[in-house]
């Protein structure tokens, strides 16, 4: 398998070019008379033309069906779930509401800075699973394989908990249906939605994210009512940031003001959780209709959805939940610990806790079918940079890559290892890998970020000609990734704390050690330099066709159409 590998990496990515000019116009423009701006190289890039051998037909390709109110809601939907409607109760016990809040705006400046960089990359080389295939073009094919599958095992596992989740979700209700056979119901048509069109995958996860966005749109104004006076406890204010306070008992230590430090850093973890997700409209820049134009729009939209989604709704549930709530750990089910859920419930009504456990539901089922789709779309960005078995890179006719979404389905069913309590041990540590994938994600799409712009320095390409120029760079970059590898670093510190603890240990960084057996592994498969020389690094590969391609401008022409156009 390893020489197989050896000689895909060495395959050529197109047979045969026919140029106007030469390529050391287009990837040395400092050394021609060329200034070397981004209009001048789309303008040479227009002109190249492929050829094939006509035994052999070109393969497909995924299609670009997703419209830009797909993408701005994926992008959404996939920051909204249950990481913000039930993970914050964790940092709520721990860091208190103040505390919470500021761990929450911390991390959310740090998922900013990453969307900055993504937006960036992702809109010049709009390329599917781009982030994962950014890190094997300019960092190196080792580093791309590890974060490729470390990324994708993340989002199979991802899948087998939403499984293994709805089941308790449910339990809110009634227990008359064993949580194996929601398993299996749900299953189904999730796998089977995945293998239709991307259009129909778009306009699915369009009309669930907006039911997430108008439910929590509707939140905040119920509790903005609440904290007025309008429930059974008169005006609440700030009660109970005087009583219990505004900081957690802490974790860990005896003295207070280190486990209430202590309880502020264990919030930064879980608040960066919740935040994962940000990065998805990467996952979609390769089927995005237009994506010089469809991206930015979905990346600029990222600082206000943080502020309003995250930081809005942990605001007024400190208000509303005190951080000794008892029905912060409560067992009766999975959803009666949603601090959204116990906040209508301490306001004394009776009907809103119901519907927003169908909303939970609702946002699991969605979040259950973006897994399946990102998991097979990194797969297919592997395949396609030859750094998996080349069958996972097949699309059938409706520009699905049928091969990878099966593969990635087939994760599903160790949700079953959640309902027996032999295999709840084994699937809890397989769950723990997924947790530091998303992190090694957004580390290297800020490393990413600084070698492209160093080779767009190199190749005398300005960002002020990108199509889209991220904001604080390069700062932003450096400072996203220095605080996320502190996080990677650091994020198993419990098992330190009191006493060290072995199993700790390996439960909080068995991702990280997985993450670099792989890399030693493909290290040794390719021999390939540590890092990439910076002339080798490929800015040019998948954005040929997006620069000789031309969308007509589809502005709405009616009032419905302009709607949607705003909120998307």
């Amino acid at each position: 398998m390893s020489d197989q590998l050896k000689k895909n990496a060495a395959l050529p990515r197109v047979e045969s070019f026919e140029l106007s000019g030469s390529f050391e116009d287009i990837d040395h423009p400092s050394q021609n008379s060329h200034t070397g701006s981004f209009t001048e190289i789309h303008q040479a890039n227009a002109s190249i033309t492929t050829s094939t051998s006509p035994s052999a037909p070109p393969a497909r390709e995924v299609k670009r069906a997703l419209q830009p109110r797909h993408v701005s809601m994926i992008a959404l939907g996939g920051t909204i779930g249950t990481g913000l409607f039930i993970g914050i109760a964790t940092p709520l016990q721990n860091a208190g509401p103040v505390g919470a809040l500021i761990a929450y705006m911390f991390m959310g400046s740090l998922a900013y800075s990453v969307t900055q960089s993504l937006g960036e990359m992702a809109t010049f080389i709009p390329v599917t699973s781009s982030f994962t295939v950014f890190t094997r073009r300019f960092i190196s094919p080792a580093f791309g394989a590890a974060n490729g599958y470390l990324y994708c095992f993340s989002w199979c596992m991802t899948f087998a908990l939403e499984l293994s989740i709805l089941g308790q979700i449910i339990e809110y209700w009634t227990f008359a249906v064993p949580n194996a056979a929601w398993i299996i119901i749900f299953w189904v048509p999730t796998v089977f939605s995945n293998f239709v069109p991307v259009a129909y995958y778009g306009e699915f996860q369009f009309w669930i994210s907006l039911v997430k966005v108008l439910a929590i749109v509707g939140f905040l104004i119920y509790c903005l009512c609440m904290v007025c006076g309008a429930g059974v406890n008169g005006p609440v204010g700030f009660r109970y940031w005087r009583n219990p306070g505004p900081w957690g008992n802490g974790i860990v230590a005896a003295n207070r003001d280190k486990a209430r430090f202590l309880g502020w850093v264990s919030s930064l973890i879980n608040a960066a959780f919740t935040y994962q997700g940000t990065e998805l409209v990467g996952i979609t820049a390769g089927e995005s209709r237009d994506p010089r134009k469809t991206v930015p729009k979905a990346i600029n939209k990222v600082f206000m959805r943080i502020v309003l989604f995250y930081i809005g709704s942990l605001f007024f549930i400190g208000l509303l939940v005190p951080f000794n709530d008892d029905k912060l750990t409560s067992d009766s089910s999975y959803a009666a610990s949603s601090p959204f859920i116990i906040a209508m419930q301490n306001s004394g009504t009776r009907v809103l806790p119901d519907i927003f456990n169908a909303v939970i539901l609702v946002t699991i089922i969605s979040a259950a079918n973006s897994n399946v789709y990102v998991g097979s779309r990194v797969l297919l960005g592997l395949a396609k940079e030859r750094l998996a078995p080349q069958i996972f890179a097949h699309v059938n006719r409706f520009g699905v890559p049928d091969v990878a979404v099966g593969q990635v389905s087939l994760f599903g069913f160790l949700a079953f290892l959640s309902v027996s309590n032999g295999s709840q041990k084994a699937f809890d540590w397989l769950l723990n890998i997924t947790a530091i994938a998303g992190f090694f994600a957004w580390l290297f799409i800020s490393l990413c970020h600084i070698r492209f712009m160093q080779a767009l320095k190199l190749h005398g390409i300005s960002r002020g000609d990108l199509p889209f120029k991220a904001k604080f760079m390069p700062w932003g970059a450096y400072y996203a990734a220095f605080f996320i590898a502190l996080i990677i670093v650091i994020q198993g510190f419990t098992a330190f704390a009191p006493h060290f603890d072995v199993s700790g240990f390996f439960t909080a960084y068995i991702s990280v050690i997985l993450f670099f057996i792989i890399w030693i592994i493909f290290q040794c498969i390719f021999r390939c330099r540590f890092i990439n020389r910076l002339e080798d690094v490929d800015i040019d590969s998948d954005r040929r066709d997006i620069d000789a391609t031309e969308w007509p401008e589809e502005e709405p022409k009616n009032l419905w159409g302009k709607f949607w156009a705003a909120l998307a």
